[in-house]
C-alpha cells in the first residue's frame, strides 16, 4: 500500500508512505532530472580524488601556453586550466564538496533554528510568540546578502564559519512558514480534544503538531539548499566566503574573472555548475511540494 491511515480525534489522517512518495517523485521527469544532477555532483564530490589524476593545487608545467595563458579544454585537460596552470575539472570537483557541505550543514542549522522558533511562537503565542516573531521580522528587514557579508567580515572566513553565517541569515523564512502552520494546526479540534484529556504541551507538539509539519520542513529544506549554494557562491565571489586555497565554485570564478574574455571557460564551467546544482534542488523541491503539500493531500482538511 502506498498510503496508510492514522486515526485521531479529528478523524482519519491519510499519510503518504515513503515508498509511495518516492514512486510519485520518480514519476515526474523534471524531478528525475534534478535527482540525476544531484547524484552526479555528489558522486563527483565524494570520489574527486579518484576521478582525476591531478591534485587540487597542482600547477602543471604543461598547464599554460608558451605565453603563460590558460589552456582551453583539450584531451589532456578536459575543462582546460586556470591562470596558474591548475586543472579546472579537478578544482570544480573539489569545489563541489564545499558547495554540498555548506549547503547541507547551513541549511540543516537554519531549518533547526527556524522550525524551533516557528513552533514555539505558533504554539505558545502570548508574549513568547510576540517577542520571537518580532525578532524574526527584524531579521527579515535586513537584506540577507548584506547581513551575510557583514557577519562574514566580522569573523575569519572559513568553510564552517561561512556555513554558520549563512544559517544565521536563512532561518527567518522557514520560521515564518512554520509559525503560520503551527498556529493553524494548534487551533484544530483534535488538538483541543487532546488538551481536554489532559495531554501536556510536549505530547501535543511531538505527537500531533510536528508530524503535520514534517512535509513542509522537508520541502523547505530541499528548496533551501539551492538558496544556500547560491549565497555561498556569491560570498566566495565577493571575497568574504570560503578562502583560497580551499576551492569553491564562487572563488574559482573570482580568481579567474580577469580572463573571462580571453578564457571564458574559466567562468562558464563553474558558473554552469552553480546553476545546475541550484536548479536541481529547485526541481526536486517543487516536486516534493506538489506531492507532500497538505492542502493538496487533504491532511488537514
Amino acid at each position: 500500500m502506498s498510503a496508510t491511515t492514522e486515526e485521531t480525534s479529528a478523524g482519519p489522517v491519510r499519510r503518504r508512505a515513503p515508498r509511495g512518495t518516492l514512486r510519485r517523485l520518480l514519476s515526474r521527469p523534471l524531478a528525475v532530472v534534478g535527482l540525476a544532477i544531484i547524484g552526479i555532483v555528489t558522486f563527483g564530490a565524494i570520489f574527486a580524488p579518484w576521478l582525476t589524476p591531478y591534485g587540487v593545487d597542482d600547477q602543471m608545467f604543461d598547464g599554460l601556453t608558451l605565453q603563460g595563458a590558460p589552456l582551453p579544454p583539450n584531451g589532456h585537460f578536459l575543462l582546460g586550466t586556470d591562470l596558474l596552470g591548475r586543472d579546472l575539472l579537478t578544482r570544480i570537483l573539489f569545489g563541489a564538496r564545499t558547495s554540498l557541505i555548506i549547503g547541507i550543514v547551513a541549511n540543516g542549522v537554519s531549518l533547526a533554528i527556524g522550525s524551533a522558533v516557528g513552533i514555539t511562537a505558533g504554539y505558545f503565542r502570548g508574549w513568547v510568540g510576540t517577542i520571537l516573531m518580532r525578532f524574526t521580522d527584524l531579521m527579515m528587514a535586513f537584506p540577507a546578502l548584506l547581513l551575510a557579508i557583514c557577519l562574514a567580515a566580522v569573523f575569519t572566513p572559513s568553510l564552517w564559519i561561512v556555513a554558520m553565517v549563512i544559517a544565521l541569515v536563512n532561518w527567518v523564512q522557514i520560521a515564518r512558514v512554520v509559525y503560520t502552520e503551527t498556529r493553524s494546526i494548534s487551533e484544530r479540534e483534535f488538538v483541543d480534544a487532546e488538551r481536554s484529556l489532559g495531554a501536556g504541551s510536549m505530547r501535543i507538539l511531538t505527537k500531533h503538531i510536528l508530524p503535520h509539519l514534517v512535509p513542509i520542513i522537508i520541502v523547505w529544506g530541499t528548496l533551501g539548499i539551492s538558496v544556500t549554494v547560491l549565497l555561498e557562491a556569491t560570498l566566495s565571489y565577493l571575497g568574504v566566503g570560503v578562502q583560497p586555497p580551499t576551492p569553491s565554485w564562487g572563488n574559482i570564478i573570482f580568481e579567474n574573472q580577469t580572463y573571462f574574455q580571453a578564457a571564458p571557460w574559466l567562468v562558464f564551467f563553474p558558473g554552469a555548475a552553480i546553476l545546475a546544482l541550484a536548479l536541481a534542488f529547485n526541481l526536486v523541491g517543487d516536486a516534493l511540494r506538489d506531492i507532500l503539500d497538505p492542502t493538496q493531500r487533504g491532511i488537514l482538511s
